[in-house]
């Protein structure tokens, strides 16, 4: 059986239209990410805890700006 992935974009992505992104979908126990650009391609999975160390990490790096509109 194969599982309907529900993929969401943030609304942090970059440029006017919002087509540079990485999406992400909840799993069980993992996190699936994808580009935007190829939602087609491959995509890769992560432990939920190591991809909240991930987004932790990102954000000490980098200080973010107001998110862009919902789309």
């Amino acid at each position: 059986m194969t599982q309907v992935l529900h993929w969401r974009k943030s609304t942090y992505s970059s440029g006017g239209d919002g087509d540079t992104c990485v999406e992400v979908a909840p799993l069980p126990t993992r996190i699936a990410l994808r580009d935007s650009k190829n939602p087609c391609g491959g995509t890769l999975s992560l432990p939920t805890g190591s991809f909240i160390t991930f987004i932790e990490a990102l954000k000490a790096q980098h200080p973010w700006s107001e998110p862009g509109p919902t789309r």
